[in-house]
């Protein structure tokens, strides 16, 4: 099982919006050197929305080619088309991702039938682990805990992301899946309470600033150290609030930016960090002892 800080990265661009490859190296470096104990490509907070097919399918097969084996690669592969869907897996299976996530179908909110049709097809289609994603503030579909007990019974379907915040549904959600199905939180705010609790790792934004802190908190975390792991998260909650002040990955990407990663670079729609917001999002990287 993977567990742990699963660090959903950023995908550095430059000025001109195209995907900076040399940043992408380091940046995987710095993660592997730093304690993130897996890392999500082309995710959310990657773009994955704004990059073409090819560019999604090259950022995953570089990504992991700079890990080379150090830690798992989790590629997002998740769309509202099932065809698509599908496609994104096998392609991120050929080139050498350990597991996908997918995101549950947007825009076109298919019902918990639909939702369970579309994750069997993709599933039974691509023979890799894959990880269920359900993030309704996103996608205004919310994946209920019976649909995801449902899918928990295919072999390939091995966890979810549960990005709603709601800690109840961890306890539901383990009840129905039993112990070996992963849980992993999306939302990093609740993420230390979600583990202590009995969550498997968190897919984290804050990890993108201070990955070793994140790494730390949830080991501690998934250890039952509530101590420890309070202690640790209490210096990363201006983090977890403000890279959020705009919509992600807005904040992440001028924090990682700040700290010399990478270049100011973003697609849009998507537009830079606001100046009004720059001074807020260095106290809380000054609060997490990141700067």
């Amino acid at each position: 099982m993977i567990q742990g800080s699963i660090v959903a990265l950023v995908t550095p661009m430059n000025n001109d919006g195209t995907v900076d490859k040399e940043s992408l190296k380091k940046l995987v470096e710095f993660h592997v050197e730093q304690g993130s104990d897996a890392i999500v490509a082309m995710g959310t907070t990657g773009e994955s929305a704004t990059l073409d097919e090819n560019e999604h399918c090259d950022v995953i097969k570089s990504v992991v080619d700079y890990v080379e084996g150090r830690i798992p690669v989790i590629a997002g592969t998740g769309a509202n088309s099932t065809a698509e869907a599908v496609l994104l897996t096998q392609r991120a299976r050929e080139a050498g991702a350990d597991a996908c996530l997918l995101v549950t179908p947007y825009y076109n909110k298919p019902t918990q039938e639909g939702l369970y049709l579309h994750y069997k097809a993709i599933a039974e289609a691509v023979d890799i682990p894959q990880i269920l994603y359900n993030v309704p503030g996103r996608t205004a579909c919310d994946m209920l805990p019976e649909t995801i007990a449902r899918l928990s019974h295919i072999d390939n379907i091995i966890g979810v992301k549960e990005a709603t915040g709601e800690l109840d549904r961890l306890k539901e959600i383990r009840d129905l899946c039993g112990a070996y199905f992963a849980i992993y939180s999306g939302d990093d705010a609740s993420s230390c309470e979600f583990c202590l609790l009995g969550g498997n790792g968190s897919i984290t934004v804050t990890g993108n600033v201070s990955p070793k802190s994140v790494h730390q908190m949830i080991t501690a975390a998934i250890k039952g150290d509530r101590p420890t792991a309070e202690a640790i998260d209490a210096k990363l909650v201006g983090l977890h609030q403000h890279l959020f002040i705009q919509s992600n990955p807005i904040p992440v990407k001028w924090a990682v930016a700040e700290m010399g990663l990478m270049d100011k670079g973003i697609r849009l729609p998507l537009t830079w960090l606001t100046e009004d917001c720059f001074e807020t999002v260095r106290e809380a990287m000054r609060q997490a002892d990141v700067i």
